[in-house]
């Protein structure tokens, strides 16, 4: 049986939604902290190198943690219908077959980050003063890969279990322990953006650990065993979920590697900016994130409890919260990105070139409410080969051809190419608009049949 809070079926949506949604949003802020907390102190304590390094890693550590977390949505989904179809006794195969599915995807990322450290540095076109530096950050990140991959699975296990409590207290702890690690690594040892890496390899393997202790002790509605552990029926069914959302991902991070490669042939001090930058615009969307994953779990389980109209409702309510936190964060990041930029770097030209930047990203804090709720109301109702379309047609045909003749431009400004996402989220809210009306036409036939 679903504990009483965590059943999503009934009740006021919005009040259950916002305690549903809360720690994610905690849990998103600390993981997001991570990052900022490496910079910040690399830009306080290391040499410019050492931040235009982790702001390029960083880039690349990003791709490969937002894929592994849009590919665990499929289980996130999965748990959360079992639970909404009243079947928990199918949730012990699906973790089992995550979790062998995870190690596979965990020892080729090893083999690829730590064997091809350098040569993605390159592609990545790290400026020559830091690719030692940016090689180091990619190569060390990747030896620890197995306890990232492994941290989101677990997540996204609780998070289809209608708990979002507990990965929030996991990745506290990770928090402080990574920036303990920063300040004796970098501004203690002076370690430089090796010590960053390390901190945030060491932080997540604590996160992983007290995640198994908090999963082993909990009192759970389904029970799994060794036999559990294989490639089994219920692989494909997250598969099919998780792999378009893990798709349309990579190639999203993959716009936006190509765009810091864009940044980096701007010079060190574009490079160092954009990655200030980017350390502000991870928290800028925090809320819309949180929004998203939040709405796959509710919207999962209403449907399965067919539920079809308290789900659609629960999208309207989750776009109006965005609505209004991404009109505040706009005011700030629009009025106040220099101040914001100055906090992790003390290099006047380097705070410039950040708020230069976040002057043309600001109206994407405003759309992605709209964007991110309507992708969280399509992952619950599986439409998750819609989600990748709608994402491969905003990356390859808006964000990334934009974004590439914004850069080659003679008078090419930060400000500019920040431009291309807001301009892309337009076209996705457009195109989800009319998929979202197709969708219910479509249900209501289906109903009427």
């Amino acid at each position: 049986m679903k504990n009483e809070k965590n059943d999503f079926t009934k009740g006021s949506i919005l009040k259950k939604l916002a305690l549903f949604m809360l720690p994610i949003l905690g849990a998103l802020v600390l993981q997001a902290a991570y990052g900022a907390v490496d910079l910040l102190v690399v830009g306080r304590f290391g040499s410019t190198s050492g931040l235009s390094a982790v702001s390029t890693g960083s880039q690349v550590l990003n791709l490969v943690t937002f894929v592994v977390t849009q590919f665990a949505m499929g289980i996130t989904v999965l748990i959360a219908r079992y639970l909404g179809e009243k079947k928990p006794e199918q949730i012990g195969s699906v973790i089992g077959g995550a979790a062998v599915v995870f190690a596979v995807i965990s020892a080729a990322l090893f083999v690829i980050m730590v064997a091809f450290a350098r040569p993605i540095s390159v592609l990545m076109q790290a400026p020559q003063e830091a690719l030692a530096l940016t090689t180091s950050y990619v190569r060390i990140c990747g030896s620890g890969i197995f306890f990232i991959v492994a941290y989101n699975l677990l997540a996204a296990i609780f998070r289809g279990l209608g708990d979002s409590k507990s990965p929030l207290l996991f990745v506290l702890v990770a928090c402080i322990v990574n920036i303990f690690g920063d300040l004796l690594l970098v501004a203690g040892l002076h370690l430089d953006a090796a010590g960053a890496a390390l901190a945030t390899v060491f932080a997540q393997a604590i996160s992983v650990v007290c995640a198994i202790v908090i999963l082993i002790k909990k009192k759970l509605p389904f029970s799994i065993t060794k036999e559990d552990f294989c490639f089994n029926h219920q692989c494909k069914k997250f598969l099919g979920i998780g792999l378009p959302l893990a798709l349309q991902e990579f190639l999203t991070q993959i716009s936006f590697l190509a765009l810091c490669a864009f940044v980096n042939r701007l010079g060190l001090e574009a490079s160092s900016g954009y990655g200030v930058a980017c350390k502000i615009v991870n928290f800028a969307m925090l809320i819309p994130s949180s929004l998203m994953q939040s709405m796959a779990s509710f919207v999962s389980q209403n449907i399965g409890a067919g539920k079809q109209k308290r789900a659609k409702k629960s999208m309207f309510t989750g776009i109006g919260v965005g609505l209004v936190f991404g009109c505040l964060v706009f005011i700030l990041v629009m009025f106040k990105g220099n101040v914001l930029a100055g906090l992790f770097s003390t290099d006047t030209a380097v705070i410039q070139k950040g708020y230069d930047y976040l002057k043309g990203f600001a109206p994407e804090t405003i759309l992605t409410a709209i964007m991110f709720s309507m992708v969280g109301y399509f992952n619950g109702n599986n439409q998750t080969l819609w989600v990748m379309f709608q994402g491969l047609f905003q990356t390859l045909l808006v964000r990334l051809p934009m974004s590439y003749y914004m850069s080659i431009q003679p008078d090419a400004s930060l400000t500019k190419i920040g431009l291309a996402a807001p301009a892309s989220t337009a076209v996705g809210i457009i195109l989800n608009t009319l998929f979202f009306i197709y969708f219910n036409k479509k249900m209501k036939a289906q109903k009427a049949a």
